[in-house]
């Protein structure tokens, strides 16, 4: 039996917002550099940017039958987490992105294929993918909603905040969002003062303390 679930926890919606006003490199790193997606899922369009809830399917490759079931039940905010086994079909196009803002959906994320990619970047939706290809696929194979997924290189469950933007995709875990806002504000803050200093005309060597380091391995500076 293949099983939908329509009903999952969410983070709050404010703290998700606030969460999206850092970049997805500032996340990766304060979070422990933790919850990178594989490099080759890349947006469609380099200013194209994201944060909200993951709103997991699995589709067979192929077919795209189970994500139109997910834009049906997906809510204002949620993000399409859709895995269909790096297939390069274009699953994804202009007709369903516009389904999509209809719905408030905030973003679609795949491993496999997508097309209509000029119509989609003049509709505004952010849509991250592995390929691009004009192959279309069949609606035909049920798949789960909402159940985890090993995904990108990570395991996402349902709910867990991604945030994704012209770097990359990070994925944070539900009941770590809050810690994850304070760790990135004081890793901004922090890097804020490193370029101070840089404009003040300090070296790396000063700013991040590296000579004791350097030493320690045997640099030898003539």
């Amino acid at each position: 039996m293949i099983h939908v679930k329509t009903k999952i926890d969410r983070a709050d919606k404010d703290l998700i917002a606030e969460l999206g006003t850092f970049s997805a490199a500032t996340i990766h790193e304060a979070q422990g550099r933790k919850g990178s997606l594989h490099p080759a899922i890349k947006p469609i369009d380099r200013d194209m940017k994201f944060c909200g809830s993951a709103f997991t399917v699995k589709c067979h490759p192929r077919d795209n039958l189970m994500l139109q079931v997910a834009i049906s039940y997906a809510q204002p905010g949620d993000v399409l987490i859709v895995s269909s086994g790096d297939q390069a079909a274009g699953q994804f196009g202009d007709v369903l992105a516009n389904a999509c803002v209809a719905r408030g959906i905030a973003a679609l994320v795949t491993d496999g294929g997508v097309r209509d990619t000029r119509e989609i970047r003049e509709l505004g939706f952010p849509v991250f993918s592995k390929h691009v290809y004009i192959e279309g696929t069949v609606k035909e194979s049920l798949g789960p909603i909402n159940h985890p997924l090993v995904f990108g290189e990570q395991v996402i469950y349902p709910g867990d905040v991604v945030k994704g933007d012209c770097d990359g995709v990070v994925v944070i875990r539900r009941e770590e969002v809050a810690e994850a806002i304070e760790l990135s504000r004081a890793r901004d803050e922090a890097e804020a003062g490193y370029i101070e200093r840089y404009k003040r005309g300090e070296t790396p060597l000063e700013v991040s303390n590296l000579t004791a380091l350097l030493e320690a391995k045997g640099l030898v500076v003539e």
